[in-house]
């Protein structure tokens, strides 16, 4: 879809350089910058993120792990 939008120069100007300097079009840039931003302001998303990654590493635990956060919590004032 294309859209038009107004930014300042100097942004225009920093993703000028920024397209050239990772060889991109301005457009996929915009793309890809757009997408960064609404990914980090939807909570819901983050949350599924975690849960998949939690999800993927398991329950496994490890005695090192373990050990070390029974220490640190020891030592905390509650």
């Amino acid at each position: 879809m294309k859209t038009a939008v107004s930014i300042p120069n100097d942004v225009f100007e920093g993703a000028e350089r920024l397209a050239r300097r990772t060889k991109r079009s301005r457009s996929q840039l915009f793309s890809d910058a757009l997408k960064e931003y609404v990914a980090r302001h939807a909570p819901e998303e983050v949350a599924d993120a975690m849960n998949r990654v939690c999800g993927e590493l398991g329950n496994a635990k490890d005695p090192f792990v373990s050990s070390a956060a029974r220490r640190v919590l020891d030592r905390s004032e509650w």
